[in-house]
């Protein structure tokens, strides 16, 4: 072994080198090539031994100076596993040879001699080589491989022995019992006597240079090219057999077989490798020779140009060669395509007769088949084979009623003189012959983009389409235009596709006009109008108030079905297709609005009239949108009568105030006297909604005067007027003072308590004025009278429509009904179908209708357009006018809060139990409805905290003196000394009482006034006739028919979250009468409830605001999210 003597660092050899063991050694090289590899070793053939990076690398002479390198995976857990070893060499086997294995036993060997000195750092450690010492290869030894590659080939014959591969073809039984034909290889090797010989070369062999004999390296490159992917394929106990088959190799034997015949390397077989084989250089191809033979039979014969064919056998499953033997020699030839089984079966058959009668069957059916697979000619020309054409696209269009069009795909294929037509889709043919051009087909599918100018013509759906083509699509109403215009004609122009019609295609165009909507009235039919019961039909009071609506479109003079017409346009076509072909566009607002409105009117309906579609007298709105969008071709006498006049009331000359009336009007009450005549004159019901404080009393006498002066109210029919208990009086008192000639009687008892006939009580009387809660309670005495007009004063008393109060107020006969409040909605919108559905019954459907179309919508803000909607309809019958807007003389109201701030004790009981609450109150926020009391229980509690600990916590400190009543004490002592007089609202009586005790330690004048105090007149008169500075009034008490102007100062000790309730207090004074400016003060204890419920309060004032005046949305009742607002902070 040599060194190098300019390199002395000694070599230290990697863990892994130390930890291969023998057996490891054998399983990575073999025994053989390891035993030579130790050869190599001993005899000192490894030079320049170095580590880099892991990698043990050395020069080892063998034939010529060799590089080899052994690696390691680091990244294995276990390095003494062999197939974790990696070896390479630059000798012609490349890897696993025996250079490597001396390269890994040197590194072993000098690792286990003494120890030298440390390494020295660098890229990699040189071996010292103290022993063994051989000479070093001298120059021409390391350029000897060099030279070698550039010798010509003619020298390397002369100095090399030459090899053969041996085949030999042979039938075979599989394990799984088939007979197939083998051809076994292995290589020869020249011996002495000239003769080819296979004693000391096998296929291992052929991976070292030297094992004996000097070959041609590019002969033995070629065979173990062989070997190698011989190796790749077949099973582990083939690899190293002494022939190795060529079936393991399928097709990739021809092109190994053809290099090893270019690299020189000869192909024999038979004993000694005496016999030559043929390899043909280019693919050969089977031809089913067609002739006609005896009595007209057709014979079909395979056919092959390869000598020796009479022995032909297939190689390979499925077959890619032929194996044939002439004499002793083989000829081989790859086929052009392997052979599918159907195939190589009927190659095997040698010749196949099809009877004569058979013989266009089989020129039609199965020609194409075998046409797609080999190649068929008639040799002598007694058949003559059918031209095959490219696949064509069929394409079948049937025109039917209602613009329906049916199509139908196919491809067809010619075969000869016929045709054959195939489904789209591939796969679902009952029975056919026809082979399908796969890829022509796709191509023409592909090239069908004018599909994409129809819908319905393609959709990806699979088992429905190919390549987006719909199988059998049907196309509807516009799409059938589209395709007609669009499609069809360029299919028709098309010379790769057949297009039959069956049945005309209509003329599709354009309508010149547009579309005209009329519109009529009709009186129901008497059928409608009777209603009977135990055999006597009388005339239905509901159905009085219902007109058959008529609804004609037509384009051009051709009518248009109004279900197809609102059917697009529910379904957001853009077009409408008519009977005749003509079309017209459905992108107009006029005919949307239309749809929108043909679906109100139908939800207006209880019950389900088919196309059929009716209108009532109360939708006056409904129908002024109605006919904004086309003519009036006909009405209805009556409906002109009301509702036509309704609309035009502006129009309409407008009466005088009636002669027995002694009020003088202001012209806005003059408007509302018009109003209120106009409905009654016609028994249309309404809503008189003003602003608190403008009136609205007097405005209904002077209609009901006028009714009397017409003979509309009489003694014998009278005005009934149901309104709060505190009321009454002031209805008695109004009605004698503005309408004398009319005599008035107030209901003061129950029927049964008065001991007499209601009909004596009431005799003579033009007016009748009761409470609500005598209304509920004679309810029975009350319906059966008929009454000229029903009036409901404060009427959101019957906005609970599933009360006993709006049961009986539903039920009492009149007319005419108006409902007379200033606040018609206070917390829902329901409340407002409530009092239409008294007053102007059949304007809204059931309140289950009513939610569905309008509340949940807008309510939850989904459908904020409804709004508009709604406010159109209501506004007929809906009059309403607010003091900014008509009392322009009223003096302004100025409102402010006035914060309080708790002490330190009323604090900390405020805090403690607002812990308490907030907590309490969150638990029952997942079911707001069915908590509800609950949950106002505990707010109220808080709200009485605010106000005074003493409300709560009878037992609470005295340290704990409510803040709010010295303030308020300190405010009223001031403007009482400026002459000013107060108003001192609560809900909390209790409270008011706490109030009252002050006032008299303070000796401030005042008067009281709640729920419970009986002689309300006089307590009032005591304050406007008198002169005490403050009226404690509860809100209960004071939020309706009290007129108060007296005073200018107003104060609100406790918020409530429904604002409509304290602005019907405020206005006792800021109404008409007043001169002085009012001045409003909310009192608001700091940090507590009572400032979230103020927030709440602006904002349920605000969405009141919109609803009532402006179109917006309406307040709601306490939501969950409101409730938690009023805890936060």
């Amino acid at each position: 072994m040599s060194q190098n003597p300019r390199d002395r660092t000694p070599f230290v050899a990697p863990a892994w080198v130390l930890e291969l063991s023998g057996e490891d050694l054998a399983e990575i090289f073999g025994a053989t090539t390891l035993s030579r590899g130790r050869a190599y070793q001993r005899q000192g053939r490894v030079h320049a031994l170095r580590v880099v990076d892991n990698e043990l690398t050395a020069l080892v002479q063998g034939t010529h100076p060799y590089r080899a390198a052994v690696a390691w995976d680091p990244f294995e857990a276990d390095p003494a596993i062999p197939d974790d070893i990696a070896t390479e060499c630059t000798c012609p086997v490349g890897e696993a040879c025996k250079h490597a294995a001396a390269t890994i036993l040197e590194a072993q060997t000098v690792a286990s001699g003494p120890p030298g000195p440390p390494a020295a750092h660098g890229t990699g450690t040189v071996v010292p080589l103290p022993t063994r010492a051989a000479p070093a290869p001298s120059w021409e030894d390391l350029l000897a491989p060099v030279v070698a590659e550039v010798q010509p080939s003619s020298a390397t014959q002369t100095t090399t022995a030459p090899l053969a591969l041996h085949l030999e073809a042979s039938r075979t039984t599989t394990r799984f019992g088939s007979d197939e034909l083998r051809l076994a290889m292995r290589p020869m090797i020249r011996g002495a006597s000239g003769a080819w010989i296979k004693t000391g070369l096998s296929w291992p062999d052929l991976q070292y240079a030297d094992h004996g004999r000097r070959n041609d390296p590019r002969q033995r490159s070629a065979l173990v090219a062989l070997m190698r992917a011989h190796q790749a394929r077949a099973p582990q106990w083939q690899r190293l057999a002494e022939t190795i088959g060529a079936d393991a190799l399928g097709p990739a034997l021809w092109p190994l077989l053809r290099d090893v015949e270019r690299s020189g390397v000869a192909l024999v077989t038979g004993y000694q490798g005496k016999e030559r084989v043929h390899l043909r250089s280019e693919p050969v191809e089977f031809v089913l020779d067609v002739t006609r033979g005896a009595g007209g039979q057709l014979l079909v014969r395979p056919v092959v140009d390869l000598p020796g064919a009479a022995g032909l056998e297939l190689l390979g499953n499925p077959a890619h060669g032929l194996v044939a033997k002439e004499r002793a020699e083989l000829h081989l030839a790859a086929l052009a395509r392997p052979l599918t089984p159907a195939i190589t079966t009927l190659l095997n058959a040698r010749e196949l007769a099809i009877p004569e009668a058979d013989a266009e069957r089989f020129l039609t059916h199965y020609y194409p088949a075998l046409r797609q697979q080999a190649t068929l000619r008639s040799s002598d020309g007694s058949v003559e084979l059918p031209e095959i054409g490219p696949p064509r696209l069929g394409l079948e269009v049937r025109f039917l009623d209602n613009h329906v069009t049916k199509l139908s795909w196919s491809f067809r294929y010619a075969v000869g003189q016929q045709v054959h037509t195939v489904p789209l889709l591939r796969g679902t043919e009952n029975v056919s012959r026809v082979v399908r051009d796969v890829g022509g087909e796709e191509e023409l599918l592909a090239s069908l983009d004018v599909l994409d100018e129809a819908p319905g013509l393609r959709v990806p759906l699979p088992g429905k389409s190919r390549l987006g083509v719909v199988i059998d699509p049907v196309l509807w109403g516009w799409a059938t235009v589209q395709f007609v215009r669009d499609v069809l004609p360029e299919l028709q122009e098309r010379d790769d596709i057949d297009v039959t019609l069956i049945g005309e295609p209509l003329v599709y165009t354009e309508a010149d006009e547009a579309p005209l909507v009329e519109f009529s009235t009709r009186d129901l039919d008497e059928d409608d109008l009777l209603a009977g019961a135990d055999g006597i039909r009388e005339v239905s009071p509901d159905t009085q108030d219902w007109f058959d609506l008529g609804i004609k479109v037509s384009v051009g003079g051709q009518p248009v079905p109004l279900s197809a017409l609102l059917t697009a346009l529910t379904r957001g076509e853009e077009q409408l297709l008519l009977p005749d072909g003509t079309w017209f566009c459905l992108d107009m607002p006029e005919l949307h609005t239309l749809r929108r409105l043909v679906e109100e009117a139908r939800a207006l309906q209880d019950e389900d009239r088919g196309e059929s579609l009716r209108i009532n007298r109360f939708q006056a709105g409904l129908w002024e949108e109605l006919v904004s969008l086309g003519v009036v071709a006909e009405q209805s006498e009556r409906w002109q009568r009301t509702v036509g006049d309704l609309l035009a009331l502006e129009e309409l000359p407008h009466p005088e105030p009636p002669a027995g009336l002694t009020a003088s009007l202001r012209d806005y009450q003059r408007d509302g006297y018009q109003w209120l005549s106009f409905l009654w004159e016609h028994e249309l019901g309404g809503i008189l909604a003003d602003d608190m404080g403008l009136g609205k009393t007097v405005q209904v006498l002077a209609a009901a005067q006028r009714a009397h002066e017409q003979g509309l109210l009489s003694a014998e029919r009278p005005m009934l007027v149901v309104a709060p208990t505190s009321v009454v009086g002031a209805w008695v008192r109004e009605a004698e003072r503005f309408t004398p000639g009319l005599r008035v009687v107030a209901l003061t008892e129950t029927v049964r308590r008065c001991e007499r006939p209601l009909a004596d009580t009431i005799a003579g009387a033009h007016i009748v004025v009761t409470s609500y809660a005598l209304m509920r309670i004679d309810e029975q005495h009350l319906t059966p009278l008929t009454w000229s007009a029903v009036v409901l004063d404060e009427a959101q008393a019957v906005k609970n429509h599933r009360s006993r109060t709006y049961q009986a107020a539903r039920s009492l006969r009149a007319p005419v009904k108006f409902a007379v409040t200033g606040t018609p909605l206070e917390n829902s919108l329901m409340d407002l179908w409530s009092l239409l559905s008294i007053s102007a019954p059949g304007l809204f459907s059931s309140p289950q209708r009513f939610g569905e179309i309008y509340r949940k919508p807008i309510e939850s803000g989904s459908s904020p357009e409804l709004l508009g909607t709604l406010r159109r309809r209501v506004r007929p019958l809906m009059l309403r006018r607010t003091k900014e807007a008509v009392a322009t003389d009223l003096p302004p109201k100025i409102e402010q809060v006035l914060p309080v701030t708790l002490n330190n004790a009323h604090r900390r009981i405020y805090d403690t139990h607002l812990q308490r609450e907030r907590q309490r109150i969150l638990g029952l926020l997942g079911d707001v409805d069915r908590n509800r009391i609950a949950i106002l229980s505990a707010l109220t509690k808080l709200r009485q905290l605010s106000l005074d600990v003493h409300l709560v916590v009878p037992d609470a400190p005295e340290s704990a003196r409510p803040s709010k009543v010295d303030v308020l004490i300190e405010q009223l002592v001031e403007v009482a000394a400026e002459g000013h007089r107060c108003l001192v609202f609560s809900q909390f009586t209790r409270f008011l009482k706490i109030v009252r005790e002050r006032l008299v330690a303070e000796g401030i004048g005042h008067v009281y006034l709640d729920g419970r105090t009986r002689d309300r007149p006089r307590r009032v008169a005591e304050f406007t006739d008198g002169d005490d500075p403050v009226f404690l009034i509860s809100l209960k008490a004071g939020g309706s028919g009290l007129t108060l102007v007296e005073a200018d100062y107003v104060f609100v000790l406790d918020p409530w979250w429904n604002p409509a309730v304290e602005a019907q207090a405020v206005d006792r004074t800021h109404r008409i009468g007043q001169d002085r400016t009012v001045m409003v003060y909310r009192l608001v204890a700091q940090d507590t409830i009572e400032e979230k419920v103020v927030a709440l309060q602006e904002k349920k004032r605000d969405l009141f605001a919109k609803v009532v005046d402006e179109g917006g949305l309406m307040s709601a009742p306490l939501s969950a999210d409101d409730i938690r607002g009023l805890l936060e902070g």
